[in-house]
């Protein structure tokens, strides 16, 4: 797909719709077919690989990103200066930390201006359990000192995937806000991507942000209004400081029905009247501004 010109669900040209600030995914993960993806597969309702991953892979993804920063088409962002940028602003996500030999490799990180690391994707680590773990064990030893580590460097803890005892086991010693940069509610649709009202008051006792995602089979209603209902759901039961958009888009293969691109966010915002700039933008700037060191 053509992330710069292209039509589908996001693209820079998409964006430039916007005054946009939008997480970069780094996925630096293979695919491969197994048993694993089978039961991936069963879960998420389509076709979903396993994988296998690539420090590599991992360079190659940054490098693109500073490509299209060089052609003046986004900025990356270093400091708080970059927030104001006037062009679409990229803030470097690292989705799932296997590919981390251990947690000091984090220092690297930060070098290349990765300023969101998610703990897990589809499978437990070294460093904590997943959403999808047999044996939801939270976070080892050596993710504890991870977690800590991101703390002192404005790296930024992203909770999606995480197992249950995961988000606990963070939200217990984290001393700056996480996020979930894409989840949705236990309690409109059982799924094992979903959030319950115990690990969405952990991430609210950090004064952190739940993003609300696209992904159809997290939905009670694969629809506009299945999002809408979860957006209600956090905004409503637990502050509307609390939640925000992470819809996945180019990390899906199905979009709810009436919300297939981002162009669409505008038709979203007609359902959280009053809460339209804290949905969109001021609650997840907020979180990253906390961060920032």
């Amino acid at each position: 797909m053509d992330v710069i010109e292209g039509d589908h669900q996001s693209s820079l040209k998409l964006l430039r719709n916007f005054d946009s600030l939008v997480f970069g995914s780094l996925f630096p993960h293979v695919n491969t077919r197994d048993e694993r993806s089978d039961l991936l597969t069963s879960m998420y309702g389509y076709t979903t690989h396993s994988t296998t991953f690539s420090w590599e892979l991992l360079m190659d993804q940054i490098k693109f990103y500073l490509y299209l920063e060089r052609k003046g088409l986004v900025k990356v962002i270093r400091s708080r200066e970059d927030l104001s940028a006037p062009v679409t602003k990229l803030l470097l996500s690292l989705e799932g930390a296997d590919v981390l030999r251990d947690y000091t490799d984090i220092y690297i990180l930060r070098e290349l201006h990765v300023r969101n690391l998610g703990l897990t994707w589809n499978y437990d680590n070294k460093f904590a359990s997943s959403c999808m773990s047999g044996k939801d064990y939270g976070l080892t030893s050596e993710g504890e000192e991870l977690v800590k580590l991101a703390n002192s460097l404005g790296i930024i803890v992203d909770l999606a995937h995480a197992g249950k005892r995961t988000v606990m086991d963070v939200a217990s010693i984290t001393r700056k806000p996480v996020i979930v940069s894409h989840g949705n509610v236990m309690k409109l649709k059982t799924h094992r991507r979903n959030l319950d009202d115990e690990e969405i008051e952990a991430v609210v006792r950090t004064k952190g942000v739940i993003g609300v995602t696209a992904i159809v089979s997290t939905l009670r209603e694969p629809t506009l209004q299945g999002l809408v209902e979860n957006l209600r759901y956090i905004g409503e039961s637990y502050g509307w400081e609390y939640v925000s958009l992470g819809t996945d888009f180019l990390g899906i293969e199905k979009t709810p029905e009436g919300f297939d691109n981002v162009m669409k966010v505008n038709d979203l915002l007609k359902y959280v009247e009053g809460h339209e700039e804290e949905v969109l933008w001021k609650n997840a700037m907020r979180v990253i501004m906390a961060n920032m060191v």
